[in-house]
């Protein structure tokens, strides 16, 4: 079913919302933190130890990856730590992949640093490589709470591995994950009392006390302080829960001085309500475009979580944290726009369809769902369409069996690139915004590359790490 309405009201559009050197800002702090850990070492005698023997060599080369893997987990804490700057200038979706990339690559390096320490010592001491460690694990002053750290650090990583990770609830998965930071805090005294940078390098002891208070500053500032100040500034409630559809429900909110929340159509919150389950926290879009004086979320009955969504009263108190996320207005490139979503996903194209700023006839909205039925905000959607000028194109119909496709089976004799292009021409030269599940936004992403679309205009945000 296609359905294009008629023009409504002009809007207007203007690129560069967010000044690029931000993001050059951000990566410069995160690559020069390692060149200045390396030049330290360098500094310390770090070149002169690898030609000092096979002991010394493997001590050095430990100092290293020890050092390298202790500060890519401040970074690996920083981009996750909301700071504004950040997470306007990436992205939700790009900032996850990084953080999975660095934590990784830490992690590797953290045993690499174990067990470069452990021979060094051994070869130097001239014993056996488990009486080594068993010897340092004993005597050296913090070795046990590193062990501790190393072992909750494995945990996350194991946990963090996607086909884990998918079968995780968010609430379970999201609480193991926050051991990663009691993991690095337990690793702390063990750098302290035998690093040899601290003990003898004031330059690096400097250096290393500003990082880590920086990093703490940020998380305790970003994701506690404004958080609560926001919660209690606003003081949000429930206002109604309304059934849109099959499992399908929408939460209306309302606040006070919600003008005054820096909020944007296509963004998130993290919410928590009071009740039962108050500790965990639903990542939610925006499901209409904020108006200064309510805000909607819409979400898909999924677990015990959102069952207990359903029963909200009136008037229950609402903890939240953000907004997040760069699926809006600051991703423009040009000024015609495809919005294309997918099942619950429709909920921020919804939200873009009505806030976003384009000219009549520069916005289609691409809305997949399983069945007719699973059409949820339907009548809404095209009351917004009419209004704003905008083509709304529904696809429902079950996946496209033996290969991924973003089309509906009974299309299956098309090309996915070739489709996009029929049902919109000139894609190439709009911004393409993108949600629904993984594999469906990835599918959607390859066509819309092979139709010609830069990937610099593509837009999509995943709340999974």
């Amino acid at each position: 079913m296609v359905a294009v309405t008629a023009p409504a009201r002009p809007g207007t559009w203007a690129a560069g919302r967010v000044p690029p050197w931000w993001r050059d800002v951000a990566g410069l702090l995160a690559w020069g933190s390692m060149l200045v850990v390396v030049a330290l070492w360098v500094r310390g005698g770090g070149l002169q130890d690898l030609a000092a023997g096979t002991g010394a060599a493997l001590t050095t080369a430990g100092r290293l990856t020890g050092l390298v893997a202790a500060d890519l987990m401040l970074v690996q804490v920083a981009l996750m730590a909301r700071v504004p700057f950040v997470e306007r200038s990436y992205g939700q979706d790009e900032l996850a992949r990084r953080h999975r990339l660095v934590g990784f690559t830490s992690f590797w390096l953290l045993l690499a640093h174990i067990v470069l320490v452990v021979l060094g010592y051994s070869a130097s001491a001239s014993a056996g490589a488990w009486a080594t460690a068993w010897d340092m694990l004993r005597t050296y002053p913090g070795m046990l709470l590193a062990a501790a750290g190393t072992a909750l650090t494995v945990l996350v990583v194991v946990t963090s591995i996607r086909a884990a990770r998918r079968r995780a609830r968010y609430e379970s998965w999201h609480l193991i994950h926050l051991y990663g930071y009691l993991g690095a805090f337990l690793v702390v005294p063990h750098m302290v009392w035998t690093g040899q940078d601290f003990l003898t390098a004031p330059l690096a002891r400097a250096y290393w006390w500003t990082a880590w208070a920086l990093v703490v500053l940020a998380v305790l500032a970003f994701r506690v302080a404004l958080p609560l100040w926001r919660t209690g500034r606003h003081r949000m409630v429930v206002e109604r829960v309304v059934w849109e559809g099959p499992g399908v429900f929408s939460v209306h909110l309302r606040g006070h001085g919600l003008s005054r929340l820096p909020v944007a159509a296509g963004q998130y919150f993290v919410w928590r309500f009071a009740g039962p389950g108050r500790t965990r926290g639903h990542p939610l879009s925006l499901s209409a475009a904020p108006d200064g004086d309510r805000l909607r979320v819409t979400a898909k009955v999924a677990g015990d979580g959102t069952t207990q969504m359903t029963r909200l009263c009136p008037g229950t108190p609402v903890a939240f944290e953000g907004p997040y996320g760069r699926l809006t207005e600051d991703a423009r490139t040009r000024p015609g726009v495809v919005l294309l979503g997918c099942g619950i996903g429709i909920t921020p194209m919804r939200a873009l369809l009505e806030g976003l700023a384009y000219e009549p006839g520069r916005a289609t909205l691409i809305y997949r769902a399983r069945s007719e039925a699973d059409l949820v905000l339907r009548e809404e959607i095209h009351d917004v369409a009419t209004r704003r000028g905008a083509a709304v194109v529904e696809l429902p119909g079950r996946r496209v069996p033996g290969r991924p496709s973003w089309l509906p089976d009974w299309a299956a004799r098309w090309d996915d690139a070739a489709a996009l292009v029929r049902l919109v021409p000139d894609v190439a030269d709009r911004d393409v915004y993108l949600c629904g599940p993984d594999r469906w936004m990835d599918a959607a992403r390859t066509a819309a590359l092979r139709a010609g679309v830069p990937a610099e205009q593509i837009h999509l945000e995943r709340f999974s790490m």
